[in-house]
């Protein structure tokens, strides 16, 4: 039996899944949760095999990539899938170097989730097509392939942020955000914050 906490601030979503695990004589939802703080504890206490992770959670819920690096750093870790609306670079990235073995869209038909939860709970990555479709651009592209750094620091431009400011968030010199966005303006072939984070999202770097 696949043992599941299924963790999104929606509860018709909530509710859908349910719905479809409850179909499935190998699969038992055993918690919810509506935010990321509730899915640590749910994963601590309930013990699955996989937490369903959605990327976004309403004010004070955080963050899906912040949950999951905690629920991955559990002295019994389950897998974690993420379930999201989103699929920028930086939501791509940000999941998977927090520890998340799979990827996937909520438009995914159901055969595709009920497949990617399986692998999960098997160990298996299960990356949604156009997710490993955006990994493998960007492996045959390396130009304009942005650590995750340098995507953290443009997310920081984007929403308005200061050098200074970005340095205080992120614990480093402002030098070092300098020389970040240095890195990007490069590989963006732009020379201003602005076009920075024009260019980042018509290619999908940035939401």
């Amino acid at each position: 039996m696949i043992r599941i906490v299924i963790a999104d601030d929606h509860p018709i979503v909530r509710a859908g899944l349910v719905a479809l695990f409850g179909q499935e004589p190998d699969v038992d939802v055993v918690a919810e949760a509506a935010s990321g703080d509730e899915a640590v504890r749910a994963a601590e206490r309930e013990n699955p095999d996989v937490v369903l992770m959605d990327l976004q959670f309403g004010a004070n819920g955080g963050t899906g990539a912040d949950a999951t690096r905690r629920i991955r750093s559990l002295s019994a870790p389950p897998y974690v899938l993420v379930l999201t609306n989103y699929d920028s670079d930086a939501d791509i990235l940000g999941a998977v170097e927090a520890g998340a073995s799979g990827y996937l869209l909520k438009d995914a038909p159901p055969h595709e989730l009920l497949a990617a939860v399986r692998a999960a709970a098997a160990g298996e990555s299960a990356l949604a097509p156009v997710i490993a479709s955006r990994l493998l651009d960007r492996m045959r592209a390396p130009s304009v392939s942005l650590s995750s750094r340098e995507i953290e620091v443009l997310e920081l431009v984007a929403a308005g942020r200061s050098n200074t400011a970005i340095a205080a968030e992120l614990f480093v010199s402002e030098t070092t955000v300098k020389s970040h966005l240095a890195h990007v303006f490069s590989k963006l072939n732009v020379s201003s914050r602005t076009a920075a984070v024009a260019a980042a999202r018509q290619r999908g770097i940035l939401r």
